[in-house]
């Protein structure tokens, strides 16, 4: 169905992205590597825990070593990955995550395995997958032309969906049956044939598209930074987006206590409310399109943000007591409405900041972007288990409900809410 423009006229929908050179390719590339990442992350905490006796701080210092590159040279690898063609970037970061991940298993059997050797592992990874983040970002807009970016976003969001629902319970199978040393070697395997796949791609990156080194990194640096906070309608949904990932940070942080020992569920209780988002996901990716092409890129995102507090209130009105199943049920239906809410602004955002940003700023805007998000989670989560212990699970989460509110009505007040998909086309 097309969308009526600002001139009367009528958008043509997309054709169906894989049917484009190239994209079936990415497309698989990117789902098997992130069927192996639920696989890691779930392997790796039950290493430390189980394998190697650790602590809670463990897996807490641990899960913190994979973002730290995002925090110390997000910004900076924005600006290399501009000076570069992507796609070779691409495969030698998952050759590289192969490998380490690879070493894993090895260093176990050889009882050369420790908590410190995992923390330096997942930093190293962390790095590589930055810069394969920025890249593969960055990438997107040149195989697919502007129009289709949001349909190609879909997509990549409807198998992400897929993947958040079912690689929880394959990462538990594995997990339980190989061992989770062995379990991480999966993984790589996924990082492997990712590479290989992505090889296949006739997409030649002309040297034009190359920006030549500068003298002054910084100054690129500096010019991808002033790009995104300076633009009338990425600033706002920059700064908004920062205080989402602050807010949802807090609510993440608190939900699996809430749930484990605030309301005395199990974990596979625990899991099966958490399936509810990964339904509403794809749910909402599979409209997402649709709804982008209706009510252009600005009024989807901000909908879905108004929206998403629904869900959470839902989850904090939760009943303590009572049939443990109807307890369940309400939790599911709380991270459904989340996760239908997250299926459908992501591609819109995304695909809108992909299409207004040329393809010199594609890598400097991506991870200015990203890594303010990462710094957000890095203070929003000790934040809200902070509040938790001190005020409790509940009012926590309301205090964070009122923080989804607040940004989602600034971003609503902004110029971000003209914005559509076909602003960034000549």
């Amino acid at each position: 169905m097309g969308s009526v423009t600002e001139h009367g006229g009528r958008e043509s929908e997309p054709r169906d992205v894989f049917r484009l050179p190239g994209f079936l390719a990415f497309w698989t590339a990117e789902s098997v590597s992130g069927l192996g990442n639920q696989i890691t992350t779930l392997a790796l905490q039950v290493l430390v825990v189980v394998t190697l006796s650790g602590s809670a701080t463990d897996v807490g210092l641990v899960n913190a070593a994979r973002w730290l590159p995002y925090l110390v040279l997000g910004l900076v690898i924005g600006a290399l990955v501009d000076r570069r063609r992507r796609k070779p970037i691409m495969v030698v970061t998952d050759l590289g995550r192969a490998l380490l991940l690879g070493l894993i298993p090895l260093l176990w059997a050889l009882d050369r395995l420790s908590v410190p050797v995992v923390v330096a592992f997942v930093a190293a990874f962390g790095l590589l997958s930055l810069l394969n983040d920025a890249a593969s970002q960055s990438f997107l807009p040149r195989l697919v032309p502007r129009s289709s970016l949001l349909a190609a976003n879909a997509r990549l969001d409807q198998v992400g969906a897929v993947v958040q629902t079912s690689g929880p319970a394959v990462a538990g199978g594995l997990v339980t049956v190989l061992g989770a040393p062995l379990a991480v070697l999966v993984d790589a395997g996924s990082y492997l044939f990712s590479a290989v796949t992505l090889t296949r791609i006739r997409l030649e990156e002309s040297t034009t598209q190359v920006r030549r080194a500068s003298v002054n990194l910084w100054a690129e640096v500096a010019e991808g930074v002033r790009w995104v906070y300076r633009h009338r309608t990425l600033a706002p949904q920059a700064l908004s987006t920062h205080g989402w990932f602050l807010f949802n940070s807090m609510l993440v942080t608190v939900f699996v206590p809430f749930v484990l020992v605030g309301l005395g569920l199990t974990a596979t209780e625990l899991g099966i409310a958490l399936a509810g988002a990964g339904v509403g996901a794809l749910v909402g990716s599979l409209l997402s399109t649709r709804i982008g092409m209706r009510w252009g890129a600005g009024r989807a995102v901000i909908a879905a943000r108004l929206v998403m507090p629904l869900g959470w209130v839902v989850i904090a009105l939760a009943p303590a007591d009572g049939d443990r199943w109807t307890t369940v049920a309400v939790l599911a239906a709380g991270q459904l409405v989340y996760g239908f809410t997250m299926g459908a602004e992501n591609a819109n955002e995304m695909g809108y900041r992909q299409a207004v940003t040329p393809d010199e700023l594609q890598g400097r805007m991506n991870t200015t972007m990203r890594s303010v998000n990462r710094a957000m989670i890095v203070v929003g989560a000790p934040v809200g288990g902070l509040l938790a212990d001190t005020l409790g699970y509940r009012p926590t989460m309301w205090i964070a409900l009122a923080g989804f509110v607040v940004v989602a009505l600034l971003l609503a007040a902004s110029p971000f809410r003209h914005a559509r998909h076909d602003d960034g086309t000549p």
